[in-house]
């Protein structure tokens, strides 16, 4: 199976058209597939994809090879997002979709590739767009953004029931979250510190991005209400929610976008004194906000835009290591961007030069 991104299908939805098809000796079988969103796990051996037929597919990915694992249907209307759990909570997968619902799938012990249903979360009142789970050290916490302004916090608990807390980030709709990395330069460099609003460096920290054109950083406070807040039975979908001022504290508000704001994405750490986010927008800007760290505190994010786009810029990806960006645009085109010595975001690879 090879799949080849086309671009983007419809405005306002995280859409992406991908056409898959599967060569055979003799002749070639063409099928068209709209596809929202392509996730590998942690180990990079399974792939998960979700689309506009409501269902979600698994994949297992070698070097030669690609074989059909699983469906799993639980969504009435088109999937936007999926999300891998860490290994250490089980094979667990996480799904967003239109139909304001967030359903969390764990693999039967015992049995392979048979998945169920453990949790329906069904409390927000418009289109689920954007899930993200939290570093596996800060717990089994899954972040869902939702065009109804809402960032909701799900919590899975050691008994098998789960929390949710909610707080409104974008009066407007979310669009993406991204959490940071738990080895994150403020934490590594302030651990016991406490920033300017008496929040401890070490807490999570969430960014978010919506159709109001901003780009917002959020402090995520461990509160003790999270073992009192309402909690769901496993499959529950009726699900009361707890909407909590305090489980989120606003820290930043990075403004440069015109346009709403597609994907945010906090950049992986390595030990460097710097804090890295990239917002995509629809009005064809990549901007990197950096936030240097030193013994003195945290300062200001200062920005980077990388060279203009001609079309809205639907997805950005960091490597690994958090020195490489990938750039998905409305022209069915994918560039990596590389910052050189003098700062400056260099265009690395592209379909025009592939010997970039």
């Amino acid at each position: 199976m090879i799949v080849c991104v086309l671009g983007p299908y419809l405005p306002g939805n995280r859409l992406f058209c991908l056409l898959s098809f599967v060569a055979h000796s003799s002749s070639c079988s063409f099928v068209l597939v709209l596809q929202h969103d392509a996730q590998m796990d942690y180990y990079a051996k399974r792939l998960a994809t979700c689309s506009s037929d409501s269902s979600i597919k698994i994949f297992e990915v070698t070097a030669d090879a690609q074989r059909h694992l699983s469906d799993l249907l639980g969504h009435e209307g088109p999937v936007w997002q999926v999300a891998w759990a860490h290994p250490k909570f089980g094979s667990v997968l996480a799904s967003c979709g239109y139909d304001r619902k967030v359903v969390v799938w764990r693999e039967q012990e015992g049995a392979k590739n048979q998945w169920s249903k453990v949790y329906v979360f069904g409390g927000h009142e418009l289109s689920v767009n954007s899930i993200a789970f939290a570093p596996h050290e800060y717990g089994f916490v899954l972040a869902c953004g939702s065009s109804d302004g809402q960032i909701s916090l799900l919590t899975g608990n050691s008994d098998g029931s789960w929390s949710a807390e909610t707080f409104l980030a974008h009066k407007l709709g979310v669009n993406a979250v991204s959490w940071a990395p738990f080895s994150s330069a403020g934490s590594l460099l302030s651990n016991a510190a406490q920033n300017a609003t008496g929040v401890d460096s070490s807490s999570p920290r969430l960014v978010s991005g919506g159709c109001d054109s901003k780009v917002k950083v959020w402090i995520i406070r461990p509160t003790p209400s999270s073992s009192s807040s309402s909690s769901a039975s496993s499959t529950s979908s009726s699900n009361p929610q707890s909407q909590n001022a305090s489980v989120a504290t606003m820290e930043h508000t990075l403004e440069d976008h015109v346009d709403w704001v597609r994907d945010v994405q906090w950049a992986p750490n390595i030990g460097l004194p710097t804090n890295t986010i990239a917002s995509a927008s629809q009005d064809g800007k990549v901007i990197i906000w950096t936030q240097e760290v030193t013994d003195a505190g945290k300062s200001s994010w200062q920005k980077h835009t990388l060279e203009p786009f001609n079309e809205t810029v639907w997805r950005v990806s960091w490597s690994l290591t958090g020195n490489i960006l990938a750039v998905t645009s409305g022209d069915s085109k994918v560039t990596l961007w590389k910052e050189a010595l003098d700062h400056q975001w260099k265009c690395i690879s592209s379909p025009e030069d592939p010997s970039k």
